[in-house]
């Protein structure tokens, strides 16, 4: 259901603001919700608009209620900007293990820290973040209820007939960012069993917005006249907003053991037909090298659309925004996502 009526996305702060406009059913879940929020991880892609979609939702829902971001904050004028949107900003390397007497208590957190790209060279910093990190957050917020971001590339590459990979599939993580990432879901699922806390795991498959996202990589490819390459010939995507959305709902179903749902659009995306539809609307031609191979890095969402309802921003509208966006040369981030690789080297 397409709910935003934008034509276009004028400049940064009307995206940031469609980005955290919180759904009803993110409205009732801050509603239903006890308690503070922390977000661990906060200053990454899309840690500031989850955090300002959870005070906008809180306040909404007429429910008083700190949001705390938690990051390193290297950039300063990014807490500067979590500040002016009323969410908390509290600088912590998560790493440091002294600091974490220092983290504000909270009944409620999400977890969203951890590496991907940079991994090759950076193994051993790489498993530290994503398989470290969990059971020193287990261990300091042992009463609270937790929400992990974890990654579709647990699972590897699935056939396409399958319809992506189900939750209850076995898992095999290929490359060391993914086996660091099955770790970092492991290592919090022990202290879910072992200490009762209630968590859900958040297998993401891409969240994309104007800024950066898979069909933003495909849409600037075409652009600018670059080969589209097709051995991984679908990929999923989910407006980020909605992936926000999404997350706050996760809350109110944290249980132990951890639920597990995956976080995507309702199907995979043809990369060809993708790239067709932008070279489409920009009037250019579209060059493919390769052909699509038989599976991919893709999951299947029924599971997140009958727990959480079908995602409000499709194809319909992101397509017509991401393309707009490109087009008049806006920001983007230097964070490919490296849709194409197959051997799972980041």
């Amino acid at each position: 259901m397409e709910t935003a009526k934008e034509l276009s996305i004028e400049n940064v702060e009307a995206l940031e603001d469609v980005l955290s406009r919180p759904t009803e059913a993110a409205v009732a879940a801050m509603a239903a919700l006890d308690g503070d929020l922390v977000i661990l991880g906060a200053g990454g892609k899309m840690g500031p608009t989850l955090a300002r979609m959870a005070k906008r939702a809180s306040d909404q829902a007429g429910v008083r209620r700190r949001v705390i971001g938690v990051s390193r904050f290297s950039t300063p004028a990014l807490a500067e900007r979590l500040e002016s949107w009323g969410v908390q900003a509290h600088r912590c390397d998560l790493l440091d293990r002294g600091s974490y007497t220092h983290l504000p208590d909270a009944p409620n957190v999400v977890y969203m820290a951890g590496m991907k790209f940079g991994t090759t060279g950076q193994e051993s910093l790489t498993w530290a973040m994503n398989s470290f990190l969990p059971g020193l957050v287990s261990e300091r917020y042992s009463t609270s209820r937790i929400v992990v971001f974890s990654t579709g590339n647990v699972y590897g590459l699935t056939p396409i007939s399958a319809g992506g990979a189900l939750e209850s599939d076995p898992l095999n993580p290929q490359g060391e960012y993914a086996m660091s990432c099955l770790g970092r879901e492991r290592i919090f699922e022990h202290f879910s069993r072992t200490q009762k806390i209630p968590m859900s795991f958040l297998r993401l498959c891409y969240a994309t917005e104007l800024r950066y996202g898979v069909l933003t990589d495909i849409a600037r490819q075409v652009f600018t006249g670059q080969v589209i390459r097709l051995r991984m010939g679908w990929v999923n995507a989910i407006w980020e907003a909605d992936a926000n959305a999404m997350s706050l709902q996760s809350l109110l179903h944290a249980s132990t053991p951890p639920l597990v749902v995956n976080i995507t659009g309702p199907a995979p995306y043809s990369v060809r037909k993708v790239a067709e539809e932008f070279g489409a609307i920009f009037g250019k031609p579209v060059r493919f090298e390769g052909a699509e191979s038989e599976d991919a890095l893709v999951a299947n969402a029924d599971k997140a659309c009958q727990l959480f309802g079908s995602p409000e921003i499709g194809a319909a509208r992101m397509f017509p925004w991401i393309a707009d966006w490109v087009a008049r040369g806006k920001e983007a981030w230097d964070k490919p996502t490296h849709y194409e690789n197959r051997a799972g080297d980041f």
